[in-house]
């Protein structure tokens, strides 16, 4: 494995990190009973009833989320062969992704690779862990919530993904061995 990869697994090793340890700071400060949700899950009576949420900045707040989903809450995982179904197939994405940053050469690419590969691992852990991905992070201005609660993974997946997307559409790099094209005036015409 040579640097260039290296560093993007640093990255994804990284995100993984702050995504589990941001998660357990935030259900400890909130007091959430983790064993508790799961038995709500588990019985499905729904969770309803919990409101664990703590105001940071009057535009964020902290908010347990159990989320049973997958991205923007679909494809809910109600059972446990759905849930084994979802960790599987993210489980499959990852793999991919993985595949992706060895066949990948540039740096800036890699380390965006390394985001998305980091975050889902960090939800592929909860969900086989906790039957659920732990959300905790609520931007919100005024009544308005432009996103859904989120986590670090989250995050991480989205702007790798941006990162991707932006580099794909507007950075041409030059081919090995490209020379600029030679530019005509009048001396050379």
């Amino acid at each position: 494995m040579n640097v260039t990869r290296g560093i993007g697994f640093a990255v994804a090793a990284l995100v993984f990190v702050i995504d589990q340890v941001t998660k357990l700071l935030v259900v400890r400060a909130l007091g959430v009973d983790l064993k508790f949700v799961q038995t709500l899950i588990g019985q499905k009576l729904g969770l309803d009833g919990l409101n664990h949420v703590q105001e940071v900045l009057p535009i964020f707040d902290l908010r347990f989320v159990a989320n049973i989903g997958v991205s923007l809450g679909l494809f809910a995982a109600n059972s446990d062969a759905t849930r084994w179904l979802l960790v599987a197939l993210t489980g499959a994405i990852a793999a991919g992704v993985v595949w992706w940053m060895f066949r990948e050469r540039k740096l800036p690419d890699i380390c965006a690779l390394g985001m998305v590969l980091g975050g889902a691992l960090g939800n592929i852990l909860d969900r086989a862990r906790l039957g659920f991905v732990v959300d905790f992070a609520d931007l919100h201005f005024g009544a308005w919530r432009p996103f859904l609660v989120f986590n670090v993974a989250d995050a991480a997946i989205t702007i790798g993904v941006l990162i991707l997307l932006i580099r794909a559409l507007l950075v041409r790099d030059k081919a090995a061995g490209e020379s600029p094209a030679a530019v005509e005036n009048e001396v050379n015409a």
